[in-house]
């Protein structure tokens, strides 16, 4: 009996489920295949705009504006030939291309694909009133970046561009597509994942002429958080002014706490470029560029510091004890070492350490590296950095290279006595960037304390704190007081190598030098310095690739400062 009553249970079920079945496909089928055939599921993307970039004032330097873009999705094309010809005829682009477009860009035949960019608000409605006509057509409306400043600040900022292959590999699992805008070089890419909106959505029902049926489900996108630099847009116009035309650095730090208030590189470029499709030809003329334009020479650019090393070298001659500020060495012009002659750029004399420093003697530092030896000298170069990274928050810098003996064999070579002068004098294998002596620079004027370079200044209204330490490098401040006083006299002698700067009203201190540069190109210029003021101490240098002599870096860094005194920043 109880057998019987289930039975007759799943017999009444399957019957149900045979009657359901015959309702929806042979009562109701005909209705149901208009709707699967008349009716979409279409999924709209909506693009979280990306944070905007502040300079310290509070000035624009990277923004977004509404912009229109064309899209096309695969599996809705019912006439190519008609689509693609309607587009030809709104947008006024060729067919041939918006074809080409098309197919290198179609992945799946559910995602849609961008087929022109940017368009005007005229064409863009053009298209929306025509869309019932071509359902698989529809305009996507998100956001262009847009730098106010162009090439003044292009590296610091960096540019946007869409993600290329290589990094969606790497950054698919952190909700990155194939649309995805994604930033490149400076804080663009440095803090991307601050700046990037998040993506949403809309899944819309529509019927076959592309028209709204009903709203099924949304998500809201959300903006990025805005940045706020330590650069003051102001002082980084002045800098880039003063490279136009020549290929060069000037980055400027406030050494009490490591803010970044210019980073200039020439020659620079518009980062607007990278967001207009007309612009292609000059795109192609900065990648291949022979002065490498796109290159951020403050971070990346490792050349031999010449006499600049000198100021590190006197450090360790005095923290050593091998000398003191009255030790004294005869310049005869040139060293001799193996029957060659290691030059002076002149015959100075007899020089103390202060003098030697003012008058940037070759002769002096050939001794005293002598007496301290490479594995001495070394060891205290690593002190102020160099061969390291500086760490500051911009993507991709180069430590440059500082030379040992201890590298050297292992390389399988010896090291000479030769290499030893060399290196006292900021020549042979050692490299340093720009941003590495400015730090070095800060460490000396306040005396062994080390601040951390950074360009960033708030994330999403909130100051960031990160970058506020400080560190005692190991050496005693008399040491750095005694070197200090050379770095004035420099300045301040009237036969000092940067004389020119000796301004009034303004305390500068700082080292030229002339590093010698490979082949039968002119010699690369420097000064850094730093500069006292009750409004700013900053550390400041000036790099001229293939600028000759120390001399038109000074004259550089003098029309620099005239112009921040002039404009009371310092």
């Amino acid at each position: 009996m109880r057998l019987k009553i289930i039975r007759l249970i799943i017999i009444f079920l399957f019957g149900m489920i045979v009657c359901e079945l015959f309702y929806v496909q042979i009562i109701r089928g005909r209705y149901y295949f208009r709707l699967s055939k008349n009716n979409r599921i279409r999924v709209v993307p909506l693009e979280g705009g990306r944070g905007r970039i502040f300079d310290r004032n509070n000035v624009v330097i990277a923004d977004n504006s509404v912009s229109y873009s064309v899209m096309v999705t695969p599996q809705e094309i019912q006439k190519k030939k008609k689509v693609f010809d309607f587009l030809s005829a709104v947008l006024k682009e060729d067919k041939a291309l918006l074809i080409r477009r098309y197919q290198q860009k179609k992945f799946t035949p559910f995602a849609p694909v961008t087929i022109a960019e940017d368009i005007s608000k005229e064409k863009a409605i053009v298209i929306e009133e025509n869309k019932y006509l071509y359902p698989s057509i529809f305009v996507h409306e998100g956001f262009k970046r847009s730098y106010p400043l162009g090439e003044y600040a292009a590296h610091v900022v960096g540019y946007v561009d869409k993600i290329n292959r290589s990094r969606m590999e790497k950054l698919k699992r952190y909700g990155y597509t194939p649309q995805s805008i994604i930033g490149y070089s400076g804080v663009e890419e440095y803090y991307d994942a601050y700046l990037k909106g998040g993506n949403g959505g809309q899944q819309v029902e529509v019927n076959s002429r592309g028209k709204q049926v009903r709203l099924l489900s949304l998500k809201e996108p959300t903006r990025g958080q805005d940045l706020t630099l330590t650069i003051d847009s102001r002082v980084q116009k002045m800098t880039h002014e003063l490279l136009d035309g020549k290929q060069g650095v000037i980055v400027m730090m406030d050494m009490d706490n490591g803010e970044i208030l210019a980073l200039s590189s020439s020659p620079s470029f518009d980062p607007n470029y990278f967001l207009d499709s007309s612009k292609g030809r000059q795109l192609s003329k900065l990648f291949n560029d022979p002065a490498a334009p796109l290159l951020n020479r403050v971070t990346r650019s490792s050349l031999p510091p010449g006499s600049v090393f000198k100021a590190p070298l006197a450090v360790a001659g005095l923290d050593t004890k091998k000398i003191n500020e009255g030790t004294t060495f005869d310049c005869t012009g040139y060293v001799e070492l193996g029957g060659i002659k290691f030059g002076c750029t002149h015959i100075h004399g007899p020089q103390n350490l202060l003098e030697s420093i003012a008058h940037s003697c070759n002769v002096y530092y050939y001794r005293l590296g002598k007496m301290l030896g490479p594995d001495v000298i070394h060891r205290y170069a690593a002190i102020f950095g160099f061969g390291k990274l500086t760490h500051i928050d911009l993507p991709h810098e180069r430590a440059g290279n500082l030379p040992s003996r201890r590298q050297r064999m292992l390389s399988g070579k010896r090291w000479y006595e030769g290499d030893t002068l060399n290196f006292a004098i900021g020549q042979g294998d050692l490299l340093a960037t720009p941003m590495q002596l400015t730090k070095m620079m800060a460490i000396i004027a306040r005396e062994g304390w080390e601040v951390q370079p950074h360009v960033i200044k708030t994330i999403g209204g909130k100051e960031v704190e990160k970058y506020t330490f400080e560190q005692k490098v190991p050496i005693h401040p008399a040491v750095f007081q005694t070197v200090k006083k050379g770095l004035r006299a420099t300045v301040k002698d009237y036969t000092g190598t940067a004389h020119v700067l000796d301004i009034p009203g303004l305390h500068v201190a700082g080292k030229t030098g002339t590093a010698q540069s490979s082949g039968n190109k002119e010699h690369h210029a420097w000064f850094a310095g730093y500069i006292l003021s009750e409004k700013k101490n900053v550390a400041f240098c000036v790099l001229l690739e293939h600028g000759g002599s120390s001399q038109n870096a000074c004259l550089i860094a003098r029309q620099l400062l005239l112009s921040l005194q002039r404009e009371q920043i310092i």
